[in-house]
This record gives C-alpha cells, sequence and structure tokens, in this order.
C-alpha cells in the first residue's frame, strides 16, 4: 500500500501572477490530488481576490497532467449566474 498526499491551493492568486506556478508545483511535488474551496471569503484574504472553484479547476487542468482535482467545499452562490 501507498501512501496518497493531497493539498489544498486557495484560489487567491491571479493565473498569471503565480497561479498557475501553484498548481504546477503540486504536481511536480508528487501530491496525488488538490483541492481548492469555493468560498464567497476567507477571514485573512478578505480584501482581496477570491476567484470561483470552477473556473480555478478548469485552469489547474489545462496546466496539469496527472494531478486529480477537485472542491472542498462548494458554495450556492445567492445569486443565479445565468441571471447575472
Amino acid at each position: 500500500m501507498s501512501l496518497r498526499l493531497s493539498t489544498v491551493i486557495l484560489p487567491v492568486d491571479r493565473w498569471h501572477q503565480g497561479g498557475r506556478a501553484t498548481w504546477q508545483r503540486a504536481e511536480e511535488l508528487g501530491f496525488h490530488a488538490a483541492y481548492t474551496y469555493d468560498h464567497l471569503s476567507w477571514r485573512s484574504f478578505r480584501d482581496g481576490p477570491w476567484f470561483g472553484a470552477v473556473p480555478t479547476l478548469t485552469a489547474a487542468a489545462t496546466a496539469t497532467e496527472r494531478l486529480r482535482l477537485g472542491t472542498l467545499v462548494t458554495s450556492v452562490k445567492p445569486f443565479s449566474p445565468i441571471a447575472a
């Protein structure tokens, strides 16, 4: 039996300012999976950007080859993206 390690990557970095590199680094380090949150805000990141989980994971899928991806928490948004 082998040990599989996973990590959490918060969606706070713009893709061209380190976001892509963070996901690629997780894969390079040998993590089995990487997860992200889909909260509306996070205590210490309240005043900065917080990107949606689905677009973040979509971008991560284009930047990695073997890393499994997922959400730890998926929020029910108080608005409809269709009506917005």
